[in-house]
């Protein structure tokens, strides 16, 4: 039997970062790095209500202060692209960088969160640590997802941060994103013959036409500015190449502000393509709301002066959502690049890392921040 994996919660942010980098954690595959976040929390941390749901580790303080902050982080990460153990280079381009699987998304960001459990002895608000698995795969296995039906009174705070790679920026919201599929039917024939067939490809021409000629929007929230984007991510029809296809589809995306809901986004895709006047039938594959900014909460406006008041809206979908969702401000914060983000030279500037966590340090220890 292997000894069991020992993580130091009072090392530097840096080599802690290292450290769960090289635990390999793939989606389904989180126990052994969740059985040792579990141990450190219970070995190197005090005051702190600790409990395990599957491969998710929480922690919680009830020392009754006024506000309650909750960061979170997921544990699992893409698959391994020979790219751990963890490496750093110091002599890189950019800098002294750490390379390796969850350098950015996000283990850097769970580091900082472990450490400041450990090392904030008197934090100024009450803290709720959440660890959770399968972020990285389909919504349905989401940990996250399963302890808000299962645990919602652990998703309780006032504002909750997540450790996402934000380039060391506060990130606000996020926004919603849904997938329709738009599909045409038609009659299958020789293509020698074609006059006997219909061909369902060409009837989505139109459909072409206006995703093309498709002005996005840019909305103000918060001083945040997120723009709207419409796109064919996906095409689908043939049979042979002497076939007249008798069927084909384009599966669009689209990315709204959070001042929509995702009722409003269908209608205005809808509108957008005028699909009541194409040949087409069209149907809902995938939705997700987007996150409202709130940064005008007080302890998220707080949050904001102690990173030195520089923040930017999110364009991607993150888990942000869920907090939204429940009326808790929330925002993304943590190390690295999310361009790097699931690639195979995945790396982050080890000075976000120390950024990050004086900036939350800080933020955590402050009397009148909160």
């Amino acid at each position: 039997m292997s000894a069991p994996i020992s993580l130091d919660l009072h090392a530097d942010p840096i080599d802690l970062t290292a450290a769960l980098v090289d635990v390999p954690s793939v989606s389904r595959d989180e126990a052994a790095l969740a059985d040792a976040v579990e141990r450190a929390l219970r070995e190197q941390t005090t005051g702190f209500e600790i409990v395990r749901s599957g491969d998710a580790v929480l922690a919680r303080t009830n020392r009754g202060l006024p506000t309650r902050v909750i960061l979170a982080g997921h544990l699992d990460t893409v698959p391994i692209a020979d790219n751990v153990p963890s490496r750093r280079e110091p002599g890189h381009a950019e800098g002294d960088v750490l390379h390796g699987c969850g350098t950015v998304d996000m283990k850097s960001g769970d580091a900082v969160f472990l450490h400041l459990a450990a090392t904030v002895a008197e934090p100024t608000a009450d803290l709720t640590l959440i660890f959770y698995d399968c972020e990285e795969i389909e919504a349905s296995a989401n940990g996250l997802g399963r302890i808000e039906r299962e645990m919602p009174e652990w998703l309780r705070g006032d504002v909750a941060i997540l450790g996402e790679p934000s380039g060391g920026y506060i990130e606000a919201g996020c926004q919603g994103t849904l997938r329709m599929r738009f599909t045409a039917t038609g009659t299958r024939a020789h293509s020698a013959r074609s006059w006997l067939g219909d061909n369902a490809i060409h009837k989505l021409g139109p459909l072409f036409d206006r995703l093309a000629a498709y002005t996005p929007r840019s909305v103000d929230i918060d001083g945040c500015v997120y723009r709207e984007g419409l796109q064919a991510v996906r095409v689908s029809g043939g049979v042979a190449g002497n076939v007249v296809p008798d069927e084909a589809f384009v599966d669009v995306n689209f990315r709204f502000a959070p001042d929509r809901s995702v009722e409003q986004a269908i209608e205005h895709v809808r509108e957008a393509t005028d699909v009541e006047h194409l040949d087409l039938t069209v149907e809902v594959t995938d939705r997700s709301p987007g996150a409202l900014p709130g940064l005008a909460a007080p302890a998220a406006a707080a949050l904001v002066t102690a990173a030195g008041g520089e923040f930017r809206a999110k364009y991607g979908w993150t888990d942000v959502s869920r907090f939204s969702a429940l009326g808790i401000p929330a925002v993304n914060y943590g190390p690295g690049d999310p361009n790097l983000a699931h690639k195979r030279d995945e790396r982050v500037p080890v000075q976000q890392i120390t950024d990050v966590a004086d900036v939350l340090r800080r933020y955590l220890t402050v009397t009148d921040a909160h």
